[in-house]
């Protein structure tokens, strides 16, 4: 595991913005926010979208990513709430994804308190793999 950077905390508000823009109070259909950063520097975001087959923030995000050219990614983080301030692990769909997708990406996720980074193949031991 790896230490935030400054750049890391850039991405996490990039990641707040998003749901503080975004949050549904009414409804709750939009409650957590992701930020991607891409190896260029470049930071998508995205929202969640609550349904049945709804979508995770981190697919959103990864979904604009990859629709605006984006294949090399360097970290991504998800938070919750009104504000943004609880940073969550992804779920074990967005794991699977970022397996696939991004093995050598960076997650951040909260570790007994303290952020810390991640490799995606870490979050997801033993995984499932077409390779």
């Amino acid at each position: 595991m790896q230490h935030l950077e400054k750049e890391d905390y850039d991405l996490i508000a990039a990641a707040q913005k998003a749901i503080r823009l975004n949050y549904d109070s009414k409804r709750y259909h939009h409650t957590v926010g992701a930020a991607i950063r891409c190896k260029n520097g470049k930071i998508y975001v995205g929202v969640n979208l609550y349904s049945l087959h709804g979508a995770c923030a981190e697919q959103v995000a990864i979904g604009t990513a990859i629709t605006n050219g984006e294949r090399d990614f360097d970290v991504i983080v998800a938070v919750r709430g009104k504000d943004g301030k609880e940073i969550i692990s992804p779920c074990g769909n967005c794991r699977q994804i970022l397996h696939d997708y991004m093995p050598e990406c960076n997650v951040i996720v909260s570790v007994l308190g303290a952020l810390k980074k991640i490799t995606a193949k870490d979050l997801l031991p033993f995984s499932y793999s077409v390779e």
